[in-house]
């Protein structure tokens, strides 16, 4: 029977259980006598491997859990030691004055109070700016004194900060609506009430534009260099009927500045009668002087009708052997019967003009201006240009105009004429139409710019001029003679210059 028992088979289970239900049954059956059944419930069944098995993995999870609980309490005794033990320490033994405070420190709530009046008082405001610079290095200052004066400071700032603007006008809106966003302080009313003195905002904080203005000493360094002279030169004219031909005389020159090293110069003279430029005759070098003696004649077939549409260009140079020859200067006489009408030769002094290039002719464009205040309309027409340079290698151009509309370096709109073939001497007579509002005529002006139109590729610009009143010359005279006869077309000739169209 032990060795049935000790059998660990599902079977033997099986039967053994099914027995002991049998012997417990009053009376057992037939077969079993008491005492058999006796002697098998004496003998305790043995566990069968699986229980013992799962009772040891229950005690091993147990004891896993209970050290992974101590280590995590372990840690987080060490972290509270390190994050908060430590520096409280530190900080006690680094300070050790705060235990001792010093007795000027100590201070009853009634002078507490009188330091906090005093903040009111503007007098004594730069002391306390000061004492908030200094607060980190002295201890004496007090802690609440500190604080005042910070929420003292934070509060005017932010009083400063807190300003509006007013809205512009809603004329002229679809005019308005290509304008970018300014703001006019001065028609805001601020009322004569001021406020009080302790409400009144303090420096701090504040930006002051005239710090950052700088000053354009290269713009005045660059005009004047452009406007001072470089010395003189003496010619005369006279036309000559019978041959219908234009003498020019270059007599001397005086005073020219020195080029080279020695402090000298090598001057010689161009003569062109604008616009033809073909046609280009010069003086002889004199060597090393700066006072030359030229006295040479020059003839210039022209007629007489069309001395009023000519301009005498001289160029002065200075003459280099081995590299390329440095300008002196230039002068251009735009009206020829300036002295007298060339009946008889009449000497001419003109200060030489300092230049580092030659002035090339680009045309003239003439067009006139009209406005009309009550319309809010700006007419320009555009009436014909003439002697344009040639862009083509037929020797014309295939011109047109193109007027931009410009407000604080921005082009707000554009518009163009008809494009005229093979002509240096188009003529147009079209209107261009602008709606500007009064209010807005003194922040806009004109860009008018001459195209040369190519089939393939890009088109080219012959010239450029503005008028306006930030234009310069005849531009602006152009521009204030307009507003000064409304409603009455001002018709001028404008010289081009070179220029980028896109301004």
């Amino acid at each position: 029977m032990s060795g049935v028992w000790g059998t660990g088979g599902p079977r033997c289970q099986a039967a053994l259980a099914l027995l002991a239900s049998l012997c417990r049954a009053r009376p057992p059956p037939l077969g079993l006598d008491v005492e058999t059944c006796r002697s098998f419930e004496l003998q305790p069944p043995e566990r069968s491997p699986s229980a013992a098995d799962s009772g040891t993995s229950v005690s091993l999870l147990a004891a896993v859990v209970i050290v992974c609980g101590v280590a995590l309490v372990a840690v987080f005794l060490f972290l509270f030691w390190k994050l908060c033990w430590m520096p409280w320490r530190s900080k006690e033994a680094s300070s050790p004055a705060s235990a001792n405070p010093p007795p000027d420190a100590l201070q009853s709530p009634g002078s507490r109070g009188n330091m906090a009046d005093k903040l009111k008082d503007t007098n004594t405001l730069g002391f306390l700016e000061a004492a908030v610079k200094i607060s980190h290095t002295s201890p004496d200052i007090p802690a609440e004194v500190q604080m005042s004066v910070k929420e003292h400071i934070m509060r005017h700032t932010r009083l400063q900060r807190q300003t509006t603007e007013p809205a512009s006008s809603t004329r002229h809106t679809s005019f308005k609506r290509h304008l970018p966003r300014q703001m006019h302080v001065s028609s805001v009313d601020y009322g004569n009430e001021l406020p009080p003195a302790a409400e009144q905002p303090t420096s701090i904080g504040r930006i002051k534009p005239e710090l950052y203005k700088q000053k354009s000493v290269d713009g005045d360094d660059a005009k004047s260099e452009a406007a001072k002279s470089c010395g003189k030169i003496n010619f005369s004219l006279r036309y000559d009927y019978e041959s219908e031909t234009l003498i020019v005389r270059i007599l001397k020159a005086f005073d020219l500045p020195a080029k080279d090293f020695c402090g000298s110069s090598d001057p010689y003279v161009k003569i062109y009668l604008l616009p033809d430029r073909k046609c280009k005759l010069q003086t002889r070098v004199h060597r090393k002087t700066l006072n030359p003696t030229f006295d040479e004649n020059f003839h210039f077939p022209v007629p007489y009708e069309e001395l009023a549409e000519r301009k005498l260009h001289l160029s002065v140079f200075d003459f280099d052997r081995f590299s390329r020859h440095d300008m002196i200067g230039e002068v251009i006489l735009d009206n020829l019967f300036e002295a007298s009408d060339l009946s008889r030769e009449t000497s001419i002094w003109k200060d030489i003009q300092y230049a580092t290039s030659e002035s090339v002719d680009l045309g003239e464009i003439m067009f006139s201006l009209c406005y009309l205040p009550t319309a809010g309309r700006l007419t320009l027409t555009v009436i014909k240009c003439r002697n344009l340079k040639a862009m083509d290698i037929t020797g014309y151009s295939d011109p047109y105009v193109k007027v931009s509309l410009i407000c604080d370096g921005r082009r707000l709109k554009k518009k163009k004429t008809t494009i005229k073939k093979n002509t240096l001497n188009p003529v147009y007579n079209e209107a261009i139409i602008f709606d500007i509002p009064p209010e807005n005529m003194d922040q806009v002006s004109l860009l008018i710019s001459v195209m040369d139109y190519d089939r393939v590729g890009h088109n080219e610009i012959i010239g450029v001029c503005r008028v306006g009143l930030n234009a310069e010359g005849l531009g602006r005279d152009h521009w204030n003679e307009m507003l000064a006869y409304p409603r009455k077309p001002i018709a001028h000739w404008h010289s081009l210059v070179e220029g980028n169209p896109r301004l």
